[in-house]
């Protein structure tokens, strides 16, 4: 089963996804200056990685999906990425770069799959 880690930093709190074998799949999209939102951002990863579309923007001509969607695209050193947007737009998550289009795509799957049901671990208290 997948969990959302939550670390703090110098400016506040990130969070990484984790599949089961406890590799990173997904990280947060921004920094978010309290617990309470980021457990926000959270669920709001949870309840839209099941149901967002997929936008191949590596594709030419590619066909806009509404939101919630994960866009596929291509980042400066030639690697696939994505990122989940949320229904206003705001990406709430995104992967690390992978050589392979596929990696990319399982990647997905399986924030689609952990995302849902995954354990939420706060940092430990200082």
């Amino acid at each position: 089963m997948g969990k959302f880690v939550i670390k703090t930093t110098k400016t506040g709190f990130t969070f990484s996804l984790k599949a089961g074998n406890g590799e990173v799949i997904a990280v947060g999209g921004e920094v978010y200056n309290s617990l309470a939102s980021i457990k926000n951002g959270i669920a709001s990863v949870a309840k839209n990685a099941p149901i967002a579309n997929i936008e191949d923007q590596t594709v030419e001509g590619f066909e806009t999906q509404t939101h919630p969607k994960f866009e596929i695209y291509k980042d400066k050193a030639g690697e696939f990425r994505f990122r989940l947007k949320a229904r206003n737009g705001e990406i709430i998550a995104a992967s690390e770069g992978y050589v392979k289009k596929d990696s990319c795509k399982n990647g997905i799957e399986s924030v689609r799959k952990n995302a849902p049901d995954a354990e939420v671990i706060e940092p430990e208290a200082e």
